[in-house]
């Protein structure tokens, strides 16, 4: 379940990159409420894009600003609530991180579902049941009883 944290140079120190993006992996686990399933936890990966201060835009115009994209399959947060929790929880992230250097209201994220069958680990395709096995599978393992 990759998550892309777009900002410009300067907006995070390099310890709140690495601390934003533990932030947002933990939020998103406990709101789908797989903190610490050892097939979903290795599986919340991301990437950070720091871009030039004059390739990020909000209105038109160079600006301070930060984007969160979560990419997952249908079935994960698939309620309302859900998707609301982790658009809260990734814009408090971020604004912490910033550290007064960016406004509340200059943070988005979205939420973009991949069509069913279409989310991969490991070289594995994984369509709803097979994700929800897997899932399952790690969560009963003896080694996490």
């Amino acid at each position: 379940m990759p998550i892309t944290l777009t900002v410009p140079e300067g907006l995070l120190s390099a310890k709140a990159e690495a601390e934003v993006f533990a932030e947002l992996t933990r939020s998103l686990l406990g709101i789908a409420q797989l903190s610490g399933n050892p097939f979903m936890t290795p599986n919340v990966v991301g990437s950070l894009q720091v871009l030039p201060k004059n390739h990020v835009f909000a209105g038109g115009k160079p600006a301070p600003a930060a984007f969160v994209e979560l990419k997952l399959p249908e079935i994960a947060l698939a309620r309302p609530e859900d998707k609301q929790a982790f658009i809260e929880a990734a814009t408090a992230a971020v604004e912490r991180a910033a550290e007064g250097r960016l406004q509340r209201d200059h943070i988005w994220t979205n939420i973009v579902y991949v069509e069913e069958g279409s989310w991969g680990a490991a070289g594995l395709a994984y369509d709803n049941a097979r994700l929800i096995g897997a899932i399952q599978a790690a969560a009963a393992s003896p080694a996490n009883a």
